[in-house]
């Protein structure tokens, strides 16, 4: 089975996107696909690089069972581009960043995370920084969605492991 190299991207690397990475790491290791999957996260911008992920969100995840504890933030660099095999992003915001930053025979590597979500009904993740601790918990909801269907389809029980997103 090859392996893949997933990079989930949101804004400051502090809330959506290490609890992506920490939930497919854990829905990975359970499916027996550690050694098939690596997970990382980055933020397009993470301003507070090397620090870790909000509070809020360790306190939701650590009661899902998911650890956050030893993710720090990092910004997304260019050598990610080449290095992963899908990047996803949480919301078309950041996926638009990508776009432009990504060199263009790299894009088809470039999605948004939910569209491994199946009939979730949203596309996109939404930011729960300025909001109260339900929007952290609906954050996890769509997260192990999505993380789901990522691990479906790395294993190989699914069809839908999207190659792009359309518009």
């Amino acid at each position: 089975m090859k392996k893949y190299r997933i990079l989930f991207v949101c804004m400051g690397n502090i809330c959506r996107s290490p609890a992506a990475e920490a939930i497919v790491r854990t829905k990975a290791g359970k499916a027996g696909l550690s050694r098939v999957l690596e997970a990382d996260s980055a933020g397009t911008h993470a301003h507070g690089e090397g620090g870790r992920p909000d509070p809020r969100m360790v306190k939701a995840a650590a009661k899902r069972g998911y650890d956050l504890g030893g993710l720090r933030a990092r910004r997304l660099v260019d050598g990610d581009f080449a290095r992963f095999d899908r990047i996803l992003a949480m919301d078309r915001q950041n996926l638009e960043y990508l776009r432009d930053r990504c060199p263009p025979d790299l894009r088809d590597r470039l999605g948004l995370f939910m569209d491994f979500a199946g009939g979730a009904g949203q596309r996109e993740i939404p930011d729960p920084y300025y909001g109260n601790a339900e929007g952290f918990e609906r954050v996890l909801d769509l997260c192990e969605a999505a993380g789901r269907g990522l691990i479906d389809a790395v294993a190989g029980k699914s069809a839908a492991y999207p190659n792009r997103t359309t518009d």
